[in-house]
Formats: structure tokens, sequence, C-alpha cells
């Protein structure tokens, strides 16, 4: 029963993403490349900021306000990273196109780019979950469960896998946002990215409240679902002006 729990919490956080994988990343190599370097970067950040922020541990309880700094900064770093992971993107694109247009073939198609900004932000989504969920799993298969005193009647896995879902299908779309904001110079776009980001992040320190998992969860799932239908409007948007352009 055990295994199979641990097998769910693992389900639950990536689930929805294996299923994205198998519906459009896995018929085309470049994306399952673009899913795996993704992948790759994002853990080394998250690796280096770890690094960064040993010399704090352990932080004691009632200095929930370094979290918070320790949240900030982290988001800022990944912004940073975001912004120069889209300029080697661009770059990629650019020799992409010469290339097509060398040996006669079309450019690539709008549809393509936000396939690439969609696997790219696949990429930072996995690397969250394997860092923040599935690395602490391991106990998951055991005998038992794990309850933390601040969300007792939740198992702490159960919370990390639903937490680590809504974290992965945020920067899976925000990735597709970013990307169009660059690409078109959007402020909106660019902003709304980094400040989702960060109010996904800061609202994880609700748990640190006896309780907090209640009201964490519900507000983390507000901040996916407004950020689900901003990309939704964006793309419909997009294609409706490709469309009317041809």
């Amino acid at each position: 029963m055990t295994v199979a729990a641990g097998v769910g919490y693992a389900l639950i956080a990536l689930g929805p993403s294996l299923s994205l994988f198998l519906s459009v990343i896995s018929k085309k190599p470049f994306l399952i490349l673009t899913v795996l370097s993704s992948t790759l970067l994002w853990l080394i950040s998250l690796i280096i900021l770890s690094g960064l922020w040993r010399a704090f541990l352990p932080m004691k309880s009632d200095t929930w306000w370094l979290y918070g700094v320790l949240l900030f900064t982290a988001v800022a770093f990944q912004e940073g990273l975001r912004i120069l992971f889209w300029k080697v993107y661009k770059r990629l694109e650019d020799i992409l196109d010469t290339f097509a247009d060398r040996v006669s073939k079309p450019r690539l198609f709008l549809t393509d780019k936000m396939q690439i900004a969609l696997a790219g932000g696949m990429g930072h989504g996995l690397a969250h979950a394997v860092f923040f969920c599935l690395s602490l799993l391991t106990p998951a298969f055991g005998p038992a469960t794990y309850f933390v005193d601040n969300c007792s009647k939740i198992p702490f896995f159960l919370v990390s896998a639903i937490i680590a879902l809504a974290f992965v299908t945020i920067h899976t779309f925000s990735m597709v946002i970013a990307f169009n904001g660059y690409a078109e110079k959007n402020k909106v776009d660019q902003f709304f990215v980094p400040a989702v980001h960060l109010v996904a992040a800061m609202g994880t320190l609700v748990n640190f409240a006896s309780g907090g998992c209640i009201i964490a969860i519900p507000l983390l799932y507000f901040v996916t679902f407004l950020t689900l239908l901003y990309c939704g409007k964006m793309v419909r948007r997009r294609l409706t002006e490709d469309q009317n352009r041809q």
C-alpha cells in the first residue's frame, strides 16, 4: 500500500506534465532536447542557490522573514536566468531561420515557437518538482506516512505533491507568457511572470502558521488558475493575429 501511495504522490506532482509530454513534446525530438536542457539548467540554478544559502542553515522557526528573503532572492535569480534562457533561445531561433532560408524551407511557425517555450517551461517545472517533491518521497514508500504540526490533517508528502503540481503548472505556462512578452516587447507579459512567481513563492510562507496549508494551497491554486487563464487568452490572441496576417 505504501508503494502505491508513493507512486500516487509522484503522479499527483507530475501526472499532468507526463500527459502533456506524451501528447505534445514527445512527437518532436527537438522539444525533448529542450525539456532536458531546461531541466538541467534550472536544477543547476537551484543547486547554486542552495549552496549560497547553506551558510544560514539551520534557520530558527521564529525567523520566518529570513525565509522570505531566501524566496525573494531565489525568484530574482531564476527570473534573471529566464532572460538569459530566452536570449540563448533567440540566438538559436535565428540560426534555425537562417538555415531554413538557405535550404528553402519555411521558418519556425508561431505554434512552433510556443511549443519550444512550453518545453522550456516544462523543464523549469520538472526541476522544481524533482528538487522540492520527488527528492522527498523516498520515505513515502516505507511502512508509514509523516505529518507536520502546522498541517496535522494532511500527510506531508501529499501536501508536497499538491504544491509541486501547482508550481510545475505555473512554471510551464509562465515560460510561454514570458517568451511572448520578450518577443513582442510586451511589458505586461514581462512583469506578469515574475510577479506571479513571487506571489506563489511567498504564498508558501503561510504554511508556517498553524493550519496554514488550508489557506496556502487554495491561494497557490488561485495563482495557478490565473496563470492558465492569462496564458490561454494570450495564446488565442496571438494565434488570431497570426491568422489575420496570412
